[in-house]
């Protein structure tokens, strides 16, 4: 009886001390796309009412199609087909806005910047994943100073107002939309600020909208936003070497994932610029305490911790009693 209860205080006391972070569960620690459907993943955008969950999509003509993919798995776990968009023609970005609204880049020109228009179009997230049609609203782009080519296009999670980055090899600028993009005209995007020393390929905000990282095939930079007077904090680096396509904040702000093109791809995690060691970023559309049980950075909150050990130490004196009236 002694022994026994020897034993359940001291596993009772292991569980308090060791309860499990939620890192692995959320995605944050990296994962290879395994639909063999997504064989150009060339935008990714973590979510933030499914945590754990990343949107893609294929690059070029594949369709209007969005992939759910469980950053904890690597699965689809459902596929939205859009509606009312047409035909897309090529498909380089996507981000998600306040109010948990997607909004997808049609922006890329595989003629060299000779089309003198894009569309972004905007659906929002379903509540349930599963495969189903949606229907999405379609706006057209054009860029102040003429056509161009790009696959960064990325949306203030605070403001909603659409920005892209132009792909140039000698480095491009950063275009602002409206501030509210209209379905009925032509939304001019006009340059505000130059993205030098760097061919984007895709960009991603902070779920705060302080930062903004902005990659290319082999590196990455990042700046403090700035109300949109975009400032360098230094150069990152990029965790492979394959087709860099793809870039995205984790929901929490910690983690910024890379991903990469080709049947099979890896998304590989960084630590965030700028957060702070453990931290944890609140999503900004929708704000709230933890769970209960669980601290904000996934680890050993107070109130689980606690309780167990509070059982496990009532056993242990428990024991005590028990040998001292034997």
């Amino acid at each position: 009886m002694r022994r026994s209860l020897t034993v359940l205080a001291a596993a009772l006391l292991a569980g308090a001390l060791t309860v499990p972070t939620a890192s692995a569960a959320d995605g944050d620690e990296g994962f290879t796309i395994k639909d063999p459907r997504i064989t150009e993943s060339s935008g990714l955008a973590a979510s933030r009412l499914h945590p754990g969950i990343y949107w893609t999509h294929n690059d070029s003509d594949d369709g209007a199609y969005l992939y759910a993919v469980d950053g904890a798995t690597g699965e689809t776990v459902a596929t939205l087909t859009l509606t009312g968009v047409g035909r897309p023609r090529d498909v380089e970005a996507i981000s998600i806005g306040p109010g948990d609204q997607i909004y997808v880049g049609d922006i890329g020109d595989n003629l060299g910047g000779t089309w003198d228009h894009v569309w972004i179009y905007r659906l929002p997230e379903p509540e349930e994943l599963k495969d189903e049609t949606v229907r999405a609203t379609q706006y057209v782009v054009e860029y102040a100073d003429g056509a161009r080519d790009a696959e960064s296009l990325v949306v203030h999670p605070r403001t909603g107002r659409a920005y892209i980055i132009d792909k140039n090899e000698a480095g491009g600028h950063l275009y602002e939309g409206p501030a509210q993009l209209s379905a009925s005209g032509t939304n001019v995007f006009e340059p505000v600020a130059a993205v030098p020393d760097l061919e984007a390929t895709d960009a991603a905000f902070s779920p705060d909208g302080r930062r903004l990282v902005v990659r290319s095939y082999f590196g990455s930079l990042a700046y403090d936003w700035n109300d949109g007077r975009i400032k360098s904090t230094g150069r990152l680096g990029v965790p492979s070497l394959g087709q860099g396509e793809s870039v995205t904040y984790t929901a929490d702000g910690t983690k910024v994932m890379f991903g990469n093109e080709g049947e099979g791809s890896s998304v590989e995690p960084m630590d965030a610029p700028g957060a702070p060691a453990g931290g944890s970023g609140k999503s900004p559309s929708r704000e709230g305490g933890s769970a209960a049980g669980k601290s904000e950075d996934g680890g050993l909150s107070v109130g689980t911790g606690a309780v167990a050990l509070v059982v496990a130490c009532a056993l242990i004196l428990g024991l005590g009693r028990l040998r001292r009236k034997g």
